[in-house]
């Protein structure tokens, strides 16, 4: 007879148990983290206390999550009102605002955004300047890998044979040389119009791959919301 074929026999014949109660009793196995020897009831005590030390573990980690994610509600609801109380003739006072939060409330010092494809009446912006023409196009484009945030390394960012990290890089000036890690998202726009929010850290580890993008995701969408009017209608 096999471990496996006892281990099987015991677990289909649960009564097992009941009948031969004094046999546990006598069972002693090694103990889990060396030394003596102890009985199969203590074992099993031992085994309880394991499970329930990781479950309250993991319920420490969904309980920090949650108080994060909230905290991050908040903020966002903070800059939403700021956003809404804002008249939309005055896109400078938009987009000051909106570095104003991501600087003091969220402690993202280094914020860059750029526009394209907007009215007449808004091109003297500074956010639509410096921006190549090849970034453009990758951001617009149907298959672009920025139509979700991208978040990690600055350097090295390339697609489609576009350095994106190193025009994005330039976008921040003198503090270039120093930023480590990078989240870009796309401000949509309209069919021929958008924008692209950079946030970066000299903290290598603030924007990482496989990090959650929904708040990201949601400043695109406020944004956008925010500077609609900036664009052509359809």
């Amino acid at each position: 007879m096999t471990p496996d074929a006892v281990a099987q026999y015991l677990q289909h014949n649960p009564k097992f148990f009941e009948d031969y109660a004094d046999m546990l009793s006598g069972i002693f196995v090694p103990h889990p983290h060396g030394g003596r020897a102890i009985s199969l009831p203590e074992r099993q005590m031992l085994t309880l206390r394991e499970k329930v030390r990781a479950l309250e573990n993991a319920l420490g980690d969904l309980v920090e999550t949650g108080k994060s994610n909230d905290a991050l509600a908040a903020k966002m609801h903070r800059l939403t009102l700021a956003l809404l109380r804002l008249p939309k003739e005055s896109p400078e006072r938009i987009i000051e605002t909106l570095n104003y939060h991501l600087r003091e409330d969220f402690s993202i010092p280094h914020t860059a955004f750029r526009l394209w494809g907007v009215k007449g009446e808004f091109m003297g912006l500074d956010e639509t300047l410096n921006i190549s023409d090849e970034l453009r196009t990758l951001a617009v484009s149907p298959t672009s890998p920025l139509k979700l945030p991208y978040c990690g390394p600055i350097k090295g960012y390339v697609q489609n044979e576009v350095t994106i990290g190193h025009e994005v890089g330039m976008w921040f000036g003198e503090s270039s040389g120093h930023l480590k890690s990078l989240a870009l998202m796309s401000v949509y726009g309209g069919s021929n119009g958008g924008g692209l929010l950079a946030l970066a850290s000299e903290d290598e580890h603030r924007f990482y791959s496989g990090m959650g993008t929904i708040y990201l995701e949601r400043l695109a969408d406020l944004l956008a919301a925010a500077l609609a009017h900036l664009f052509p209608e359809k």
